[in-house]
């Protein structure tokens, strides 16, 4: 879990730091939380990150997301909570995750994982109870997001999308553009110095829709019950268990922390294999070792004691534990302007910032913390006096900056942390959490962070591995000459060519079988924790066409601006796109999974994006000028990520593009950038046969109605599969009467509709 526990840690462990909040009260004061001043009469502007609220984007936990009659319930809920939002003087701007990130790659493995088993579970649900299955059990439904942007869009809400790095983007637009504050659910979030943070999952729009209301998370209360000063946060997010560093990597370290006295110590011995200790554990555990940390300056010193009991592996350790403190101090760097209606002035670090001038917390409907101090007159402190700031708290240590070396951390007057040395863990199995002591210098009594700083949006770790991984014993021709694919962001060196669709957790159990059961005495971590973690392998694959500069601008001009489905970006950048799970019956034997009964159409669009049918035009007619027999083309090929019945997400699937055999389609840059009436004709034919719908009468309006051209155009696609039969009569029936049925074009009609077997 690492890092991701820390959220639900501060749910569970921390009550005080998640306080109520009436959205449209806050609007209409000149407050925000915590006593940011905003300026008269402007709105109070929030940026939301799609990707952590897309069930409350999608009708707030709608029980019927299973069965029909979905979008228009999501339209007509998007439309409210625009409308509340310019009623009530909020500007939402929302951000969806536009973002390949093969730096994050195993964690999207792992999670696909457990999306499918819970996509069993909601068939399973479905089939035998007729009902739409719990709440707890969401699943996005396929291209959800997709709909929702242009639903937002459609609203005059604003949209963005990430390109590289989703939470290092989201961040530094936040901060970059005077954001007020950031509604999410992510603990990199909320261990990044975020201003404001709301809670996504908390979001909620009253029925009558005149009341938008979320939570808000006070990390100054969480740092104070974890007895932490938050500029220690980089060092203690790297010890979790990161995207960078992953938890497995810490196990040794993890379980170090606990000793061999703590409850959970026999357990692990006698499973011989990972365990993992519970979140809550490494969390106290992980803090109270930063907290004693003398010198967080000295990253070999720390990186040395905390991978003592690393068997394997530990240089590339240290380098992930280095990169990681990179990764998460990159929001103390000073912003590279500022917004103008704020006033630049140095922050209690001595660095410049955003410190707007302390008014007394007088926040409608949050609740003040007993430690609140007393307020101070505004005072501008000289540049450099660390601790001396408007608001009425101080910190004895200023953030962590990290040197373009990656190694030497700045940091100035520790002389206030005791040095006590390593603790000594006394908690039980039920791992309850001890409030720390009031008089520690760790705690901040603050009304809340400060975050005057900017992130770098490019830092992606795809760059920092090794080479790309390929199959041993399976080079082909290509490999020699190059590889387009992005390098590895895991890197592990040794483990370039092993295939690890194995977990840790599985081989580990067997490779400490034959160290016998030895219960009475303190055996060393199982040999397990030495092996590599990644749950992925990739391949190498051919370099992908040359595609024309203008084709890329507008891509990523589209992509940017939330006005393109990002697979065309991924497509045309990197070469590989990740197929996200969908719910499916894995015990039919007659359908297809999705992945494969929509993957001709994605050939036929890798063809299209890559001007192959044009490319290789001009090749043939080359070598027939010149005499020659055409040469031989090497095939274009796509990594798709995806995981469904007999294939795991953890190798891709290399899939060629196709061209059209009925007809040249032109090159992307006349498709897409051609103003003449052929052009706009074009484009549709070459949508029409990507579908293998290339018929006169599918845009003959008195056939197919145009605003049902894509729905005849799926639904011909799947009465079409060679094959296994998709659609029945009566399916395909049904579908056509929800398309023109105008008693089905209400929701709150199909809600009451019952699903029969």
């Amino acid at each position: 879990m690492g890092v991701q526990g820390f959220q639900d840690y501060i749910e569970k462990h921390c009550p005080s730091a998640v306080v109520p909040v009436e959205l449209q009260k806050l609007a209409r004061g000149s407050l925000v939380g915590g006593g940011r001043q905003r300026p008269p009469h402007t709105p109070l502007r929030l940026l939301v990150d799609a990707d952590n609220c897309l069930h409350r984007l999608y009708g707030g936990f709608y029980t019927d997301w299973v069965s029909g009659g979905q979008w228009n319930h999501m339209l007509g809920y998007l439309a409210a909570l625009a409308k509340a939002c310019f009623g009530g003087n909020i500007e939402l701007f929302v951000f969806f995750n536009g973002a390949l990130e093969k730096a994050r790659l195993h964690e999207w493995v792992k999670r696909q994982g457990n999306e499918r088993q819970t996509a069993q579970q909601i068939v399973s649900h479905v089939q035998n109870k007729g009902t739409p299955p719990p709440k707890v059990w969401f699943l996005p439904p396929v291209c959800m997001a997709h709909c929702i942007r242009l639903a937002l869009i459609r609203f005059h809400v604003k949209v963005a999308q990430s390109i590289e790095d989703h939470h290092q983007e989201v961040i530094g637009f936040c901060r970059e553009n005077g954001f007020h504050g950031l509604v999410a659910y992510d603990s990199d979030y909320a261990l990044c110095n975020i201003p404001y943070y709301f809670s996504a999952h908390a979001l909620k729009l009253s029925r009558n829709g005149k009341s938008l209301t979320t939570s808000q998370y006070l990390m100054h209360e969480v740092a104070k019950q974890l007895d932490l000063n938050p500029n220690r946060f980089p060092i203690f997010a790297a010890l979790l268990g990161n995207h960078i560093l992953p938890d497995e990597d810490l196990a040794s370290f993890h379980w170090s922390l606990l000793g061999p006295e703590h409850p959970l110590a026999s357990l692990k011995v006698r499973a011989h294999q990972l365990v993992l200790p519970p979140c809550d554990v490494v969390i106290k555990a992980v803090a109270d070792y930063v907290r004693n940390i003398q010198d967080t300056s000295d990253l070999d010193a720390i990186a040395k004691d905390v991978f003592q009991h690393s068997q394997s592996r530990t240089d590339d350790k240290v380098i992930r534990f280095k990169r990681a403190i990179g990764y998460y101090s990159a929001t103390s760097k000073p912003m590279a302007f500022h917004p103008p209606h704020y006033l630049a002035r140095p922050n209690p670090f001595g660095m410049p910032g955003i410190v707007p001038p302390y008014v007394p917390p007088q926040m409608l409907n949050i609740p003040q913390t007993s430690l609140q101090a007393k307020p101070v007159a505004p005072q501008v402190p000289s540049p450099g006096a660390p601790g001396q700031g408007p608001h009425p708290y101080s910190l004895a240590e200023p953030a962590l900056t990290l040197d373009t070396s990656g190694k030497n951390l700045t940091e100035q007057n520790y002389s206030n942390i005791p040095h006590e040395g390593k603790h000594t863990p006394l908690y039980e199995r039920s791992s309850p959490i001890n409030p720390a002591p009031s008089g520690s210098p760790n705690h901040v009594d603050s009304a809340y962070f400060p975050g005057s700083s900017t992130s770098s949006s490019s830092d992606n770790d795809e760059g920092g591995g090794g080479a790309a991984n390929h199959i041993s014993g399976n080079k082909i021709g290509w490999e020699k000459t190059g590889s387009h694919s992005e390098p590895q962001a895991r890197g592990d060196p040794g483990d370039q060519t092993k295939a690890e669709g194995s977990s840790t957790a599985s081989s580990g159990s067997q490779l400490a079988e034959g160290k016998g059961s030895q219960i009475g005495t303190v055996q060393p971590i199982p040999c397990l924790l030495s092996m590599p973690t990644r749950n992925h392998m990739d391949i190498t694959t051919p370099p992908l066409p040359p595609v024309a500069p203008e084709v890329l601008r507008v891509a990523e001009h589209r992509h940017k601006k939330g006005l393109m489905y990002p697979y065309i970006f991924h497509v045309l950048t990197k070469g590989e796109i990740k197929i996200a799970v969908s719910i499916e019956d894995e015990a039919s034997k007659d359908l297809p999974p999705a992945a494969l009964l929509y993957r001709p159409v994605r050939q036929y669009v890798y063809g299209v994006l890559f001007s192959l049918a044009e490319s290789r035009k001009k090749t043939e007619r080359l070598a027939f000028r010149k005499n020659r027999l055409p040469p031989e083309f090497s095939p274009v090929i796509i990594k798709e990520w995806a995981a469904y019945k007999g294939k795991s997400p953890q190798t891709p699937e290399l899939v060629e593009a196709l061209a059209f055999r009925e007809w040249t389609c032109p090159n992307l840059k006349r498709l897409w950038l051609g103003k003449a009436v052929e052009d706009k004709n074009r484009r549709m034919r070459a949508f029409l046969a990507c579908m293998r719908s290339d018929t006169p009468a599918m845009l003959n309006p008195a056939s197919v109605p145009t605003h049902l051209t894509v729905l005849c155009c799926v639904l011909r696609y799947m009465v079409q599969w060679p094959g296994a039969r998709i659609l029945r009569r009566q399916e395909l029936d049904a579908f056509l009467a929800q398309a023109l049925s105008p008693k089905l074009y209400e929701p709150d009609q199909l809600q009451e509709l019952k699903i029969e077997n």
